[in-house]
């Protein structure tokens, strides 16, 4: 006679996974990026916003290529990040200057399935999400500049982190999948770090 068991064990929850695999790189780079400052200021704020364009772009170019996974609009609605971004930078308040964009990275050496584009966009949406936490303590300091490519919208950044997470654990199940999505966040993170490093020294 045949005998199921009452409990199987369940896969590992793909939020947590991607902490752990992120957690050493995040703390790294919350130290790295300008707005890291004790107290900030335009100047920080400015460098913090061309260090996103020169990670941001060649990201977002790739993700508009698919149509799938975290880029299937029943799935997630599309935010364009960018236009907000170049808008803060022609921003009046903002000083002058600032270190040159570099050259965007190299798109096809980026990978294509939605997995790893689900660990991309952990950490994109992340971003977001801290930069909400930046907005709170920022804007009274940084005015009068408005602070676009931080604010959340009308919903507040909570929402749009819940749908994300709940999309993403309906999508990222098997282990082959969490093990793509993990390197592709770590991946994501490591391009930023190795923009930030330079400035940083």
């Amino acid at each position: 006679m045949s005998h199921t068991p009452d409990f199987l064990p369940q896969p590992p929850d793909v939020l947590a996974a991607l902490r752990e695999a992120t957690g050493s790189r995040h703390a790294v780079i919350d130290e790295a990026m300008p707005l890291s400052r004790p107290a900030p200021g335009l100047a920080d704020y400015r460098d913090h916003l061309l260090l996103l364009r020169q990670w941001l772009v060649p990201l977002e170019q790739w993700l508009a290529r698919h149509a799938d996974g975290p880029q299937a609009e029943a799935l997630l609605p599309r935010i364009w990040r960018l236009p907000l971004l170049e808008a803060d930078l022609a921003d009046a308040a903002l000083p002058c200057g600032g270190v040159a964009a570099a050259e965007p990275a190299d798109l096809p050496a980026l990978r294509s399935e939605p997995a790893w584009r689900w660990g991309v966009c952990y950490v994109i949406e992340g971003s977001q999400l801290g930069g909400a936490v930046l907005h709170r303590r920022l804007s009274a300091a940084l005015r009068p500049h408005p602070l676009r490519f931080l604010q959340p919208d009308e919903a507040g950044p909570g929402a749009r982190w819940q749908q994300f997470i709940q999309a993403l654990r309906a999508q990222v199940r098997t282990e082959a999948e969490l093990a793509l999505a993990c390197q592709g966040a770590r991946d994501a993170f490591d391009r930023l770090l190795a923009l930030a490093a330079p400035r940083g020294r």
